[in-house]
């Protein structure tokens, strides 16, 4: 796995209150490993936390960040930096919600893959304490599907 000393804005579309993941702490082409800072500016915080949905979010910024560096390192710069459409298979959290300015470190793996689709498991830490078990289902939107 790589140490990454990549920007999140060059592996991810998001900005604003949108972008959640702060830094890419590792990353190679079935998985990456991430950092986020809870903050008043994120969606659903409510002036003093925000809600655990939030981090099928999180699980998914981080699952992009893994596959937009791989498509990069396989396609070179033509990759096609759009979205991906993603469904929810399953969620588990083991919090109802995460206070401001919590540090929260968020894994995704590539369990399957298939042409444009992939299956990710997500699983989101706290103090080394899981927080979160996320199972995704990511389409990859292509420049011939819109």
């Amino acid at each position: 796995m790589n140490r990454a000393n990549i920007p999140v804005e060059d592996l991810l579309p998001h900005r604003g209150r949108m972008k959640l993941v702060e830094e890419i702490i590792e990353v190679d082409e079935e998985k990456a490993t991430t950092l986020s800072n809870v903050s008043s500016n994120w969606p659903l915080f409510d002036g003093k936390a925000v809600n655990a949905l939030i981090l099928i979010e999180i699980v998914a910024q981080t699952a992009g960040i893994c596959n937009c560096w791989h498509g990069i390192r396989t396609q070179g710069e033509e990759f096609v930096r759009k979205g991906w459409l993603v469904g929810i298979k399953q969620s588990h959290f083991f919090v109802d919600v995460i206070p401001l300015n919590t540090r929260i470190i968020t894994m995704s793996k590539n369990i399957f893959k298939f042409d444009n689709f992939r299956e990710i498991a997500g699983t989101v830490h706290i103090h080394s304490k899981i927080v979160g078990e996320i199972t995704l289902q990511l389409v990859q939107v292509g420049s011939d599907s819109l």
